[in-house]
């Protein structure tokens, strides 16, 4: 059987469109049967639709593994593809940060032959389930995201009152801007913007992250795999609201609507072509001080300086050092 790849990328980017050349000359090379899914990563989708779920997901099953061209815009339209299967996504980076990428424009050609030999490791990331039950509907919709869900105020003059619960035991209310239900994957996107805590990714639990909340008691909260948050829309909120999933899939919440978040039962799939751990990770992609501007003063005499490693790519930093084996990232 043909060894086939799915490329996602975005249509309207050069930058893309020129490592898409790149990419597919080296697949083809080593044999691989390329498809290139050119639907725009901020195409909008819809919140809770098993029927395109189910087209997604038979179209996607032919495929060995799906690599993406982008930044992690892209690589959560990915995630919506393969979502519920077993197949992995390669991210190379295109975009700014990357968290969720495995290598670098420039190892294009280096990644190809890892995945050719079957080199690389399979990483689990936790998703979240999420459920939205709205006064007007007989069935709750049924959702998920693999970095947050998010319900924000329909309108910019008021606020949105919330009810806060854990495990169906009331915890809190308060009026704010919104609130962020994040996974560890998602806790260094939205979330960490919001002044949330940063969760490694093998952390099983889920976060809640208030926006501009006017309350006494309005901090980060992290639960259990386990428990779930309940969040519902009070109705004494002056206007309606808005949730969204990985800012992608989004449903009105009309007064009285009732947002379940709980981890999900079914992982998102990634290729890992390093070993490098997470503090690696996060250090290279936020370019964090490893020296604090402390040590960076002149030093006492006598006192021996301390070498910073290096913040390079993960991939390159690996290839030169030949490493390969499992993340734990």
């Amino acid at each position: 059987m043909p060894r086939r790849v799915l490329v996602v990328t975005h249509p309207g980017n050069p930058v893309a469109m020129a490592a898409l050349t790149d990419l597919k000359r080296e697949l083809e090379g080593h044999g691989f049967v390329v498809t290139v899914d050119r639907a725009p990563s901020d195409a909008p989708m819809a919140f809770g639709d098993a029927s395109e779920a189910a087209l997604n997901l038979e179209a996607v099953q032919a495929y060995e593994i799906v690599v993406v061209l982008g930044g992690d815009g892209t690589i959560l339209r990915a995630a919506e593809l393969t979502h519920g299967t077993e197949i992995p996504i390669l991210g190379i980076n295109l975009g700014h940060v990357g968290f969720l990428a495995e290598a670098e424009r420039e190892d294009i050609s280096y990644a190809v032959k890892r995945l050719a030999a079957r080199d690389f490791t399979v990483e689990e990331r936790t998703v979240a389930a999420v459920t939205v039950e709205r006064p007007d509907d007989s069935e709750p919709l049924v959702g998920w995201a693999l970095n947050e869900a998010t319900i924000e105020k329909a309108s910019l003059q008021r606020m949105i009152e919330v009810g806060i619960e854990v495990d169906r035991r009331p915890l809190s209310s308060f009026g704010c801007d919104g609130i962020i239900v994040s996974t560890a994957t998602g806790s260094t996107a939205h979330a960490f913007s919001a002044g949330g805590p940063v969760m490694w990714p093998d952390v099983a639990g889920v976060l809640l992250v208030p926006l501009a909340a006017h309350a006494l008691f309005a901090r980060p909260l992290v639960i259990g795999p386990t428990s779930e948050f309940r969040i519902t829309l009070l109705r004494r909120s002056p206007i309606p609201a808005v949730l969204a999933c990985d800012g992608r899939r989004s449903v009105d919440l009309p007064l009285g609507s009732v947002v379940t978040v709980r981890l999900g039962d079914h992982p998102l799939k990634f290729a890992r072509l390093n070993p490098a751990p997470f503090t690696d990770r996060l250090v290279s992609k936020l370019s964090l001080p490893i020296k604090g501007w402390r040590e960076t003063a002149e030093p006492a005499a006598g006192t021996p300086s301390v070498a910073a490693p290096s913040s390079g790519g993960l991939v390159n930093n690996a290839r030169k050092d030949g490493v390969t084996g499992e993340s734990s990232s």
